[in-house]
């Protein structure tokens, strides 16, 4: 019984070189291809190079991101909101070559800094940003009904951790 045929050892041993070779192909190709997004979540400050018309303090707002993978949901708040403020995202997105692109509608007394009225009417509203270095954004904002396109930057904001008690016993 001879069971270490010439033929079967060949065939098994370039079966195995086969696919090591093509997973090594595979592996190179991923790492200097296929890159994850940045991460963004968070908060960011957006400080606006001008008012909006209409507007007395519209200069600085907060942007809230949420990101899962490329995609992106956001929300503008008001500069002076508390961190603890659940807003629902107004304004969805996509991530691509270091680009952002949100759109979505966000109330008026928001983008003015003002107490909300019982109606707040909504503006719809692009915006498009510029990953920069440090995670800080460069942009622009769109309102539709203002011919102006708003150049703003964006900087991360500091979120204090919160402090964890522990039930060691």
């Amino acid at each position: 019984m001879n069971h270490f045929n010439f033929k079967s050892l060949a065939f098994y041993g370039v079966a195995i070189i086969s696919v090591l070779v093509l997973f090594k192909t595979v592996s190179v190709y991923g790492e200097n291809h296929l890159k994850a997004p940045p991460p963004l979540n968070g908060r960011y400050r957006l400080t606006l190079a001008e008012n909006l018309p209409n507007c007395e303090k519209s200069d600085t707002l907060t942007l809230n991101i949420e990101q899962s993978g490329i995609y992106l949901n956001a929300s503008v708040l008001p500069a002076m909101a508390n961190a603890d403020i659940d807003e629902k995202h107004s304004l969805t997105g996509i991530l691509r070559n270091q680009q952002l692109n949100l759109s979505g509608k966000v109330g008026r007394s928001i983008l003015c800094n003002i107490p909300r009225p019982q109606n707040d009417p909504l503006n719809s509203v692009t915006i498009q940003m510029q990953l920069v270095d440090k995670g800080s954004m460069t942009g622009q904002l769109t309102v539709i009904g203002i011919p102006q396109t708003l150049k703003f930057t964006a900087v991360p904001e500091k979120v204090p951790e919160k402090s964890q008690k522990s039930n060691n016993h």
